[in-house]
């Protein structure tokens, strides 16, 4: 059908020179406007998709990944990475009645404990931030939607990445042992660390939460009184350590293999001047990188959140390589649900029970809280296991509910699970 209506528009009469100038404009702008827009979108992208120098203010989305920030300031301390490379951090500015409030999380990554180690381990992000991503996704304890973080989703929150190989204590000292180029600056890394985010608000928190997960949780053990000194004297103050009680217990032969690991850490990075020093004077120096031993003197209110099967630990605390020769234990180390009855008879005395022991104390501490379920796990505060339909559930609480009740003083939070296989809640590792 023919648009009549059209026609009479534009077919009737002539442009005159003002209809030419009018249209030329018109065009102009919508040109201008198409440019502008692909100018915003390439350097948008760019920006997305580079390391900072400086922390990106701008609070994103729910589920937007968050760039890193390299250390710039570490230069003049010497805090470096393994390899020499700057350290580096994420960081997403908290909004509403959280602006004032900071929750730090210390990623986790194991331990080198000898030169070897140390020199594979700066080929990656673990030891160097030439390899670290440009940007990661906050979930979990970190989240910015409400739904999956409901109590701190929109505080500020830094992700502290981990480059040192030693819980953030160890010490140059070392280093001239050696004869490579490695650097040894964890506690240096620590002390730039908390410089530079005091210098960005955390100097003025009125609520703060130092939290990490594995060797990250370790960390947060060492540091969690430090942390609580540099910050407002008014201001509430807790830590929290996550799949980081690590026990040292034998392993299936009889050996302490962790307690051997951790002296050849502590002597390679100088790691006990970092250490409590009255425990230090009382006792040899490699148990009181222990939480077990920590703990005792931490005077920081603190939270523990730790399966009674931690995967990790079983695999290689309680069977490490090189314990189970015959490849009995090859499977069952590798995934709970594939031991037999021997099997999860030596985890439930062997291993939570040992856990529990390791415990008790802290259990009576008035100020303390803690989630130990049953689960075959390890870090669980960082991802959906925090708050989500499928999180474990002690009581029908979350971790996230139990922390969140301990924090804000709602109620006592002191979960212990049922031994294994009592819990179906819990989504198993298996790595096998």
């Amino acid at each position: 059908m023919e648009n009549t209506g059209f026609r009479a528009f534009c077919c009737r009469r002539k442009w005159v020179k003002r209809d030419w100038a009018i249209a030329t404009v018109a065009i102009t702008v919508i040109i201008a406007a198409i440019i502008i827009f692909i100018l915003f979108f390439t350097v948008f992208s760019d920006s997305r998709n580079r390391k900072t120098s400086s922390p990106t203010f701008a609070p994103p989305s729910a589920g937007d990944f968050v760039p890193l920030t390299l250390l710039q300031s570490a230069k003049a301390t010497g805090a470096f990475c393994l390899d020499g490379s700057l350290p580096g951090y994420h960081f997403q500015k908290g909004f509403g009645s959280g602006s004032s409030n900071w929750l730090l999380h210390i990623e986790g990554g194991g331990w080198c404990n000898s030169i070897e180690s140390c020199n594979s381990r700066k080929g990656t992000s673990l030891g160097s931030s030439n390899y670290m991503e440009h940007q990661v996704q906050f979930a979990g304890i970190l989240s910015q939607d409400p739904s999956q973080n409901p109590d701190f989703y929109n505080w500020n929150k830094v992700k502290l990445r981990y480059c040192d190989g030693a819980s953030f204590a160890g010490h140059p000292e070392s280093e001239f042992k050696n004869g490579t180029k490695l650097f040894f600056r964890g506690q240096l890394i620590w002390e730039a660390m908390m410089n530079e985010l005091l210098s960005l608000g955390l100097s003025k928190a009125k609520e703060a939460f130092l939290t990490g997960c594995s060797a990250g949780g370790l960390a947060t053990f060492i540091h969690c009184d430090d942390f609580r000194d540099q910050l407002p004297k008014d201001a509430t103050v807790k830590c929290l350590a996550d799949a980081g009680y690590f026990l040292d217990e034998p392993d299936i032969l009889g050996n302490r293999t962790m307690l051997a690991f951790y002296r050849d850490v502590l002597q390679l990075q100088g790691v006990a001047k970092s250490l409590q020093q009255d425990c230090v004077g009382r006792m040899e120096p490699v148990k009181c990188i222990f939480p077990q031993e920590i703990i005792k003197n931490v005077k920081t209110p603190f939270f523990v959140v730790n399966p009674a099967y931690d995967s990790w630990q079983i695999e290689n605390i309680l069977v490490p390589i090189g314990s189970d020769p015959q490849g009995y234990w090859s499977s069952c180390r590798l995934s709970i649900k594939k031991c037999d009855a021997t099997q999860v008879k030596r985890l439930q005395g062997g291993y939570r029970d040992a856990m529990l022991k390791a415990l008790s104390m802290f259990q009576r501490n008035e100020e303390g809280g803690m989630f130990i379920n049953s689960c075959f796990s390890h870090c669980q505060t960082s991802y959906s296991a925090w708050h989500s339909p499928n999180s474990p559930r002690i009581n029908n609480k979350t971790i996230a509910e139990s922390v969140g009740d301990w924090y804000f003083n709602r109620k006592e939070s002191k979960l212990i699970d049922c031994p294994y296989p009592c819990n179906p809640t819990c989504n198993n590792d298996d790595y096998t």
